[in-house]
């Protein structure tokens, strides 16, 4: 299933999207060296959330990026 929906986007679409995704991590405070990895983890996680759950794979991505935000935010502060 989750095949059908990594399909149903074309392939350069989906890069920009990873790309993008990419850059906001890397706001968050994710270590550009892993941005990439993280994205391409975040996406899949976001389709699997979405199809768990019934809702958008917009609204999965967010709450996603709304944890990994505060994880590394978290993170920070301990080091501090």
């Amino acid at each position: 299933m989750f095949r059908f929906l990594r399909s149903a986007f074309p392939d350069s679409i989906k890069l920009v999207e990873l790309a993008e995704i990419s850059k906001l991590l890397i706001t968050l405070g994710c270590p550009p060296e892993k941005s990439g990895e993280m994205a391409a983890q975040l996406d899949k996680r976001a389709q699997q959330l979405a199809l768990e759950k019934n809702r958008s794979y917009e609204a999965a991505l967010a709450h996603l990026l709304k944890l990994m935000s505060q994880g590394w935010a978290a993170q920070q502060q301990q080091q501090q």
